[in-house]
């Protein structure tokens, strides 16, 4: 159970929320989607009902077990296997190791050690056994499997793991947590999207899974099909007015409450700027005359506070004005690669891989998760360099763009501001404030670190960095990811307009329509085919 107290977030001094009292409630059986335009407040709320940071003001209550996902996992010993992060979820993992030192202990020590030793192992069987030990390794398996993560996966150590990989062995050792064989199906969930790397069976198998826990759920998704199978309640984050507004109600009421409170708010704007209008003519007839100055003074303040109010409504419909950048002239083939190769250890992801990026051309990389879609444009992008012979070969004016997914590319300590002047460093200062102000950054958000940005945000910082770059090959590796449905829309009418080379990495159909690709590039063996409507199946699949 989750009770915020008069809780207040910011950012800076901008108020993200303000929930007086014990206006925000979590209990067992509530399945509570957080919802809001991104830059609302929503990553940073969840943050704080996980105790992962403090608010401004108030306190958040917590009982019982608390099961979070944040939108950056990173959690986790990169020489642990995925098979021991899962396990350690309920402690597993210490108490088989302890488990075995007894043991050897029972086989070879003197007898004093061995009596000490049987008791310890006795009472470890114990305990092993009461959080469903013996069964754990095969429920594990069960809910990796469900996560896309084979068997084959499991034994691997974090650090040989794809970003998609390691954030689904995150998932599954917060539910398996929470799975009723470990005796805490009463945890609470908080979960920042969800859904970030998984496959359309996979997402069938979550909707499946939050529908059914019996604990607290709060969930922070774009996905409108996951949020209507699971959720009873509805929390909406207003950036504008920096509160909560709580529906007891379900996905697709909540829409028609929504849509009936935006239409009373257009009314009354409406309404607002009518009555501003009429005071301003009023007191320009009343200023004319020296006697009636003072009551035509209060007239245009009151005619102000209502444009000011106007203005706060029209704010909340502002959107995200995203382009891609007007690419820089450059030769018939800009890119080549030849023979990539991707070992970890002793482990190939791929090997041989040819690709020509011709000018213009817009390609597709699918495969199923853990293939390299996102190694493979690391290498293209210069980030990481391939394990084989082979190489990049740079044709005439290349100018590449890079988008990563888990947003490498912004240094969270460094601010908003600085972050997009290391990027376009040959840009003027008025042309970058205009350009972050076309992406919704602007006054003291560009001071802002860019670490405490929302997922969507972060997003959108990274797509403007390209904006600058005249970059004639894009390679965007999921750029629809964290976005609120209206940014998504804008993302795809940039791909649709972009007359550079594009090589796209997705899960979104919609980002591969709006592209209209060529080609496509299959992996782990790199195939390479002529785009047809037939890999339009495999696409949420990849």
């Amino acid at each position: 159970m989750i009770v915020s107290e008069d809780l207040e977030v910011r950012v800076g001094a901008r108020t993200l929320l303000n929930a007086p009292g014990q206006h925000l409630r979590v209990q067992p059986g509530d399945r509570i989607g957080l919802v809001g335009r991104n830059g609302a407040g929503k990553t940073t709320t969840m943050r704080i009902l996980a105790g992962e940071s403090e608010p401004y003001a108030g306190k958040v209550v917590r009982s019982g077990d608390i099961g979070y996902l944040p939108q950056d996992s990173r959690e986790g010993n990169i020489d642990q296997t995925a098979r021991d992060r899962v396990l350690s979820a309920r402690g597993l993992d210490r108490i088989k190791a302890s488990m075995e030192r007894q043991q050897e202990l029972i086989e070879t020590g003197t007898d004093a050690e061995r009596n000490k030793a049987v008791n310890k192992y006795s009472r470890l069987e114990e305990q092993y056994y009461a959080l469903g030990g013996y069964e754990a390794d095969s429920e594990a398996a069960r809910i990796c499997d469900a996560l896309g993560l084979p068997a084959r996966i499991l034994d691997q150590q974090l650090g040989t793991l794809s970003g998609g990989q390691r954030r689904r062995v995150e998932l599954a050792q917060i539910l398996f947590a929470a799975t009723a064989g470990s005796g805490r199906s009463q945890t609470t969930l908080l979960l920042d999207e969800p859904t970030n790397h998984l496959d359309a069976d996979s997402i069938t198998w979550l909707r499946d899974f939050l529908s059914k826990h019996e604990g607290g759920l709060i969930m922070i998704s774009h996905d409108v099909e996951l949020l209507d199978a699971v959720c009873n309640k509805i929390w909406f984050l207003d950036a504008v007015r920096g509160e909560a507004d709580v529906y007891n109600m379900g996905w697709k009421k909540y829409l028609d409450a929504r849509a009936t409170d935006e239409q009373r708010r257009r009314r009354e704007r409406a309404n607002a700027e009518k009555k501003a209008s009429a005071l301003k003519q009023q007191a320009a007839k009343l200023g004319a005359k020296a006697t009636k100055a003072a009551a035509a003074k209060q007239m245009l303040a009151r005619a102000e506070k209502m444009v000011a109010a106007t203005d706060e409504i029209r704010q909340a419909d502002r959107v995200a004005h995203i382009q891609f950048p007007e690419p820089a002239p450059c030769g018939k083939t800009p890119l080549n690669a030849t023979g990539l190769t991707k070992m970890y250890g002793s482990l190939e992801v791929f090997a041989g891989v040819d690709l020509a990026i011709d000018k213009g051309s817009r390609v597709v990389v699918l495969g199923f998760n853990g293939a390299g879609k996102t190694t493979l444009l690391k290498l293209l992008a210069g980030v990481e360099r391939t394990d084989g012979e082979g190489g990049i070969v740079t044709g005439h004016g290349l100018k590449i763009g890079y988008f990563a997914q888990e947003h490498d590319t912004i240094d969270p300590a460094k601010s908003v501001w600085q972050n997009t002047i290391d990027a376009c460093p040959e840009a003027g200062e008025q042309d970058l404030r205009s350009l972050l102000g076309a992406f919704m950054f602007s006054g003291e958000q560009l001071d802002q670190p860019a670490g405490t940005l929302s997922g969507g945000e972060k997003t959108r910082l990274a797509l403007a960095s390209l904006v600058s770059s005249r970059a004639n090959v894009l390679l965007l590796d999921e750029p629809t990811n964290n976005l609120d449905p209206i940014s998504r829309e804008q993302v795809l009418d940039a791909l649709r307009t972009y007359t550079g080379a594009v090589v796209l990495v997705t899960h979104d159909p919609g980002a591969v329509r709006a592209l209209e690709p060529e080609r496509v590039i299959v992996l782990p063996d790199g195939t390479e085919d002529l785009w047809n409507d037939e890999y339009m199946e495999i696409v949420e699949l990849a």
